[in-house]
């Protein structure tokens, strides 16, 4: 299918720019789940168990987001692609390392990845701002909750 079926409410140009701040934020966001669900099973020591569960804690945050931005695009008139190729293809988050981490090298690459991750929201905020001021206010809802776990996350390190 071709052209879209949904009528934007946005000028072309604006859809554009907005579209790919969408899309992007759904790529970051699908990452962000998998490397937290990655963590979550393979974080191993002292304090395993609440590590364990506040990454369990980011992977719903970013499941949830994950949809509603997905759900955004769609009511702009994009469609979201979430699949794995495009994931792999286009995250900007670092990446996460294979095998069992410890609590701390774990905490330390969330915190990289979540400062990784807001930096690049921020940005999108930015650049939302003239396009779409609906989407720019998901934009910065979504930036709240990762700032917030970003300092939570931190705050294990102190």
């Amino acid at each position: 299918m071709g052209k879209s079926p949904i009528q934007s409410p946005l000028s072309e140009a604006d859809k554009e720019i907005t579209g790919n701040a969408l899309q992007a934020t759904l790529v970051d966001l699908v990452d962000l789940s998998l490397i937290a669900k990655q963590a979550h099973w393979n974080v191993v020591g002292a304090n395993f168990r609440s590590a364990h569960l506040q990454l369990d804690e980011l992977v719903a945050t970013a499941r949830q987001y994950v949809d509603e931005v997905a759900e955004r695009a769609n009511a702009i008139g994009i469609s979201p692609n979430g699949q794995a190729k495009v994931v792999v293809e286009s995250s900007g988050l670092p990446d996460y390392p294979d095998n069992w981490q410890s609590v701390e090298s774990t905490v330390a690459a969330i915190v990289d990845i979540l400062a990784a991750l807001t930096e690049r929201l921020r940005k999108r905020i930015d650049e939302t701002d003239k396009s779409d001021l609906v989407t720019q206010d998901l934009l910065i809802e979504i930036t709240q909750e990762l700032e917030k776990a970003h300092w939570m996350w931190q705050a294990q390190q102190a």
